[in-house]
């Protein structure tokens, strides 16, 4: 005999609970930045601080040079090209250079290394690296192009079409703010081998290119725990970056654009990382392995089951902010036995002030086996009953 959870039982469960730990009384300040787009993320956490026209596909300047450094550091990850292989140069890289713009001054009969091309469009900026390197992996700077925007979405791009691989104007070159951040995450967690190069303050080739060797990233060397990306700027995008600072434990990331002059947009990141630290704290909302409620189970051993969460939950919360942090589980319930423990059952989904929601998955407390007979013809025969025929009088 063979007895189903019935339809009716099936059903979304709201769950309120309340997460309240000692906060202070007055509301967080909000940021207003003068960048006509921004995005800043708390990588500890996973919180998004600052969301403005943060989805809008812009003109993102060098700062797309972050893709091209992406698919050369992919390449040296799986082995197509090593440190010490070395691409050609040819007229159209060297042309980039006549033209204006960011170079690390390659000419027809070099051989850079890879190494080098990295430090060069890094910290150099390079135009001319990029071609190279697009050139090198994909035969033509076209074709290049065309691989950064199919491999886009696999890393999680929504909004980025790629023209060419050194950020050079094109009405079909953009990229949103959060892509940009998103990239910049990749490149941190992804090639933590290299990435401590985009620190390096100053890079010259050959010892070419005196007035152009020195990083243009402005927070390096404010001792803030700024550590990279990228900066970027034309005539249409105005000034931007991508950048990263670690203060602590915690990472935050950030990319804007349009600011009006390059003082402006030191200043403008300077304040946001100032105010992503400052302006914010981490607590502990909820300990692994301990209850933050229950769920009913249909025809098991127990008639509920613990919802617990597999880590400690950490939520970044403003530092000056007024009542409790508030949270509801969720879970499509009834569970039908047998339930697992550690198997995901629910999703906390936590409220604070001024942020996004927060969704941690909750897990099964203990295992919960199924009923026996008895117990499962007569939950079974009760369920039909209220179904079919009504509660019964009391």
């Amino acid at each position: 005999m063979t007895l189903q959870r019935p339809a009716m039982l099936n059903c979304l469960r709201p769950v309120l609970i309340l997460l309240s730990f000692a906060l202070a009384t007055l509301p967080a300040r909000a940021f207003e930045t003068a960048a006509t787009a921004a995005w800043v993320y708390d990588m500890t956490t996973g919180t998004v601080l600052m969301d403005k026209n943060a989805d809008q596909p812009l003109p993102p300047a060098s700062m797309s040079k972050l893709m091209t450094i992406n698919m050369l550091f992919e390449a040296l990850k799986d082995g197509r090209v090593s440190m010490d292989t070395t691409f050609a140069v040819s007229d159209r890289a060297v042309q980039m250079t006549r033209d204006g713009g960011s170079t690390m001054m390659l000419q027809h009969d070099d051989r850079p290394t890879v190494e080098e091309l990295i430090h060069g469009m890094i910290i150099n900026s390079g135009n001319d690296a990029c071609v190279v390197v697009a050139e090198g992996l994909a035969g033509t700077e076209d074709a290049f192009a065309d691989l950064m925007t199919q491999r886009g979405p696999a890393i999680g791009l929504t909004a980025s079409n790629f023209a060419n691989a050194s950020g050079w104007p094109d009405p079909n070159h953009r990229m949103s703010m959060r892509d940009l951040g998103i990239l910049g995450k990749r490149l941190i967690e992804e090639f933590p081998e290299y990435y401590p190069i985009f620190s390096q303050t100053e890079y010259s080739y050959k010892g070419r290119s005196p007035d152009n060797r020195f990083n243009r990233n402005p927070l390096l060397d404010l001792g803030i725990g700024a550590d990279g990306l990228k900066t970027g700027h034309t005539s249409e995008a105005g000034y931007g970056l991508v950048g990263s600072a670690k203060q602590g434990n915690r990472r935050i990331i950030f990319a804007i654009t349009g600011l009006s002059t390059d003082a402006a947009r030191a200043e403008e990141a300077e304040r946001i990382v100032g105010w992503a630290f400052r302006q914010f704290s981490e607590k502990t909302v909820a300990k692994a392995g301990v209850r933050v409620a229950e769920a009913e189970v249909h025809l098991g051993a127990a008639e509920t089951v613990g919802l617990v969460p597999a880590e400690d939950v950490r939520l970044l919360v403003p530092a000056l902010v007024q009542g409790s942090v508030t949270a509801e589980v969720v879970y499509n319930g009834p569970l039908l036995a047998p339930v697992a423990k550690d198997s995901p059952v629910a999703e906390l989904i936590i409220h604070a002030p001024d942020l996004p929601d927060r969704r941690v998955p909750l897990v099964a407390e203990a295992d919960v086996g199924t009923a026996g007979f008895l117990k499962r013809v007569t939950t079974a025969g009760r369920v039909l009953y209220n179904e079919y025929l009504g509660s019964p009088a009391s």
